[in-house]
């Protein structure tokens, strides 16, 4: 029998019993006969005798276990590959979390034993030279020779074709960011079932046909900046010096046309009055703005003096004067009370239960961000086997006041719980 390294400390990284095909846990039973594909008993099965097709119980078998020292004699080799997967799991220096996930060192014997047998081995430096010298000898005859090649096609920079191309690059034939980038977006939330009515069925076949549109006219910019980079190799600097002006001069002019047009569509017959309309298309359109932003805030505020304040400071905005920021105090310390997050129309509401409506509206929280966040949080629960709230704040980049009524929540509901 012979005492052998496991395959990792991981129990995934490891085939399952082939008797009881549960997951093998350390010391097991690998047989010795047969193969090639490791034969992998756990303990009961082994003590049970189990046979199966070509393997008997009268077979040679070894123990495998990573329970003896390697290195030093206190850490045994389980501990050592612990420690080294801690390492690239929480970072170089993090000796606290590294603890932490080993469980069974404290951080100063972290540090101490990898920086003695890990860094500051000279055997381990010497290896590495030896291993360094040989690679570049084996490397040093046969290596080949780097030759540059020609440049791809770039317009100079800040040049009208250089801003025309803004975002493309032309040695992919692709750009940094796609036009219409965000045109997934609208899909995201879709779902076909079963139980849909025929209008809201048609309409989500009217929102993947718009989808394919949209996706058509990005392929179509591609195909056009490909045509321009190959019309660029085959004319001169001067004919497409020219050629990219008389784009530009055909830009302003389709836009004066079509101001003229609307001129002529409004009984505009003279420049002056052209000025006229232009100043009062201003001033309605500042106006129009104007409403469209008390609609919204009108539509989300529900507090009355909260939103009286709103519309003191826009007046003495719009008369010139610095306006004078009041508190509207709701409660015993002074502070404002913010009114609940309307939910209606944001994505994901329809995913969540009322108790977490009520969280997410107390908090003022969109679903969508609250689901992320719950998602992360049951991960690293059930990876670690308990979370604490310290280790939530670090997960979720929030108001930490948010993050503590979150944790609370998900931990009253028993979606987690605590380490």
């Amino acid at each position: 029998m012979d005492h052998l390294a496991s395959f990792g400390n991981d129990p995934s990284d490891k085939p399952p019993c082939r008797g009881c095909s549960s997951n093998l846990v350390e010391p097991y039973i690998k047989c010795a006969e047969c193969g090639p594909s490791p034969f992998l008993l756990c303990l009961q099965c082994f003590t049970r005798g189990f046979e199966f097709k070509k393997h008997e119980s009268n077979h040679k078998y070894e123990i495998m276990t990573s329970d003896f020292p390697v290195l030093e004699p206190s850490w045994t080799a389980q501990e050592e590959m612990a420690l080294l997967e801690a390492v690239m799991d929480c970072g170089f220096g993090n000796w606290q979390d590294v603890a932490y996930q080993m469980r069974t060192k404290n951080k100063e014997e972290c540090e101490a034993h990898y920086m003695k047998n890990f860094i500051n081995n000279p055997l381990f430096s010497s290896t590495l030279l030896n291993l360094r010298q040989i690679e570049e000898a084996r490397t040093a005859d046969t290596a080949i020779p780097f030759k540059p090649t020609d440049d791809p096609p770039r317009p100079t920079f800040d040049s009208l074709l250089s801003r025309d191309m803004a975002g493309y690059m032309p040695a992919r034939a692709d750009f940094m960011e796609e036009f219409d980038n965000y045109a997934e977006w609208d899909l995201k939330d879709i779902d076909f079932v079963d139980d849909d009515s025929d209008i809201l069925h048609a309409l989500k076949i009217a929102v993947v046909d718009i989808y394919h549109s949209r996706l058509k006219e990005r392929g179509r910019r591609k195909k056009c900046n490909g045509l321009i980079q190959r019309f660029a190799r085959v004319v001169g600097p001067i004919e497409h010096d020219k050629f990219i002006e008389s784009h530009a001069l055909e830009f302003e002019l389709r836009r004066e046309i079509g101001r003229l047009q609307e001129y002529r569509r409004a009984g505009i017959q003279s420049f002056c009055s052209a000025k006229v309309y232009e100043r009062v298309k201003q001033v309605r359109e500042d106006e129009r703005r104007k409403r469209t932003m008390l609609v919204d805030v009108l539509q989300y505020i529900q507090d009355g003096r909260a939103c009286q304040q709103w519309l003191s400071k826009q007046a003495a905005i719009d008369a010139g004067i610095t306006p004078v920021v009041t508190t509207i105090t709701t409660s015993a310390t002074g502070r404002r009370c913010a009114p609940p997050l309307n939910l209606t129309g944001l994505p994901g509401t329809e995913k969540l239960n009322d108790r977490e409506k009520e969280l997410c509206q107390v908090v003022r929280l969109v679903p969508g961000a609250y689901l992320e966040y719950k998602q992360a949080l049951l991960n690293e629960c059930r990876r670690q086997g308990g979370l604490r709230l310290a280790q939530a704040r670090a997960l979720i980049k929030i108001d930490v006041n948010k993050t503590r009524k979150i944790y609370d929540f998900l931990i009253k509901e028993g979606y987690i719980n605590k380490a």
